[in-house]
């Protein structure tokens, strides 16, 4: 996915917008890059590759070079940025994050009239970022090129800017699928996805962006330069997985989300009589830990962590694009301490099920060191459509689903006609998937939280969240 971070202050920031671009290295690992503004010397600029080196190893260097009152960074999993543009709206910096669906038929559209091209990656591909840039510059002034870039643009976009007189443009996705957030302090502000991230910086809570509201920001003040919209569909699994603990959204907190999911499942699981009696809750690291506990503490029977995740050196195992290499991060991270494993019933809970390839592979390690019984519960749905506005479950191709897999092994194509069904895990289709996926995976039993009991837990109006992962709704 990604995120970005950016300070604007009446002292140097470059020490804020470094440790704060830090505090975003959960959402991505491909690559990050930080850019400065001051008035005498102008931009400063640097990208690296992080899918080696954490963020703070590879820039630590730089920070002697780097100096100004204004700074934008950003931790993504797409291409190379920011970027720094040059058109009749100024020099700027600027950072995305978000999805482009229609990137082709729009590089073709701005081919069009013969007089225009793109730097390509060694792919061909366009950068997005510079895709966006060139949608911007369409229009005479920033205000309305960001509208004219996200109304063309398939997928969403959240943006960054930083101008040349060093002053911030912050914009939100029109439909808000990802938070942006405004901390400040006696000298100035700062604009985050995480708001634990200006927090341990010494910022203030001061706003959070609507959708579609564009912010202009300085060391003086803020001031909302297009207003927000009055629709959301902010993305839930900001709760369930991508967000930090300690960050808060829409004025819900993750860590207490995951508590309340944990504890609304073992309450359905108790209603149904499908509880089972085990040694140790566990939580698959590390998101599906704090749901775990919510689950343990309501179902009353101990939490204990047979799985440790070891941190210092392995990032997020999703975000490698080659599986084989996805499937080695996650056994290799994953740490047994076998005396909570041997001769043990143990129930685990996952934030979710995506592919299932990693899932198995650690519950088959468990049985093979001597697990008695292993139960999955999943913290959401069944995952049945891929990602088309972010990135967490973007794949190659559907049936990559596990659910979607086992929907097809029950019937065909035919299953397509009874989604609505499959989709639903209490009907009797919804039942049989989730018993296809259980025996394929090899679990004792398998329970999924559902898109109800979600959306519960998440406290906000349902209708601001995007479900598209679980049911395909707009």
């Amino acid at each position: 996915m990604g995120g970005f971070f950016g300070a604007v202050s009446k002292r140097d920031v470059v020490l804020d917008v470094f440790f704060g671009v830090d505090y975003h290295s959960h959402l991505g690992t491909k690559s990050a890059g930080l850019i400065f503004f001051d008035e005498g010397d102008g931009f400063q600029r640097e990208i690296h590759s992080i899918e080696n080196t954490p963020f703070r190893t590879r820039f630590e260097d730089d920070l002697n070079d780097f100096h100004g009152c204004s700074g934008i960074g950003c931790i993504s999993d797409t291409n190379p940025q920011p970027l720094l543009v040059r058109s009749h709206l100024g020099l700027y910096a600027l950072t995305t994050v978000g999805a482009i669906n229609n990137a082709e038929e729009l590089v073709e559209r701005y081919f069009a009239d013969g007089t225009r091209q793109f730097m390509a990656m060694s792919s061909g591909a366009v950068n997005s970022t510079e895709l966006v840039a060139a949608l911007i510059n369409q229009k005479p002034d920033f205000i309305s090129g960001i509208k004219f870039a996200q109304e063309q643009i398939e997928g969403s976009l959240t943006l960054l800017i930083m101008t040349d007189d060093g002053a911030l443009m912050a914009a939100r996705d029109p439909l808000g699928r990802l938070p942006v957030l405004i901390g400040k302090d006696a000298e100035g502000y700062c604009v985050a996805f995480e708001s634990f991230a200006f927090h341990k910086l010494g910022y203030a809570d001061d706003y959070e962006l609507g959708p579609g509201e564009i912010v202009r920001i300085t060391a003086e003040g803020r001031e909302t330069i297009a207003p927000a919209g009055d629709k959301m569909k902010i993305c839930a699994f900001m709760w369930v997985y991508y967000g930090y603990p300690n960050s808060n959204y829409e004025g819900e907190n993750v860590e207490i989300m995951r508590y309340r999911n944990g504890t609304l499942m073992a309450k359905a699981e108790r209603e149904r009589g499908a509880m089972p009696q085990v040694d140790y809750v566990a939580g698959v690291p590390d998101s599906g830990t704090p749901h775990a506990i919510g689950y343990a503490h309501e179902s009353g029977m101990p939490f204990g962590r047979p799985l440790i995740k070891y941190t210092p050196t392995w990032p997020r195992s999703f975000m490698p694009q080659n599986q084989e290499i996805r499937n080695r991060v996650a056994s290799m991270k994953l740490v047994p301490v076998p005396e909570l494993i041997r001769g043990k019933k143990l129930l685990f809970v996952d934030d979710s099920i995506v592919r299932g390839t990693q899932l198995r592979n650690t519950v088959d390690f468990l049985y093979e060191s001597g697990a008695a019984e292993v139960h999955m519960r999943s913290a959401c749905p069944p995952i049945m459509f891929g990602c088309k506005y972010l990135s967490f479950s973007r794949n190659d191709s559907i049936m990559d689903l596990i659910g979607r897999r086992a929907m097809r092994q029950l019937e065909g194509n035919d299953g397509e006609e009874h989604l609505e069904e499959y989709i639903d895990s209490s009907t009797e289709r919804g039942k049989c998937l989730v018993k296809a996926i259980c025996d394929e995976m090899g679990f004792d039993s398998l329970s999924y939280q559902s898109l109800d009991g979600m959306l519960e837990a998440i406290g906000i109006d349902r209708d601001n969240i995007c479900t598209y992962c679980w049911n395909g709704r707009e």
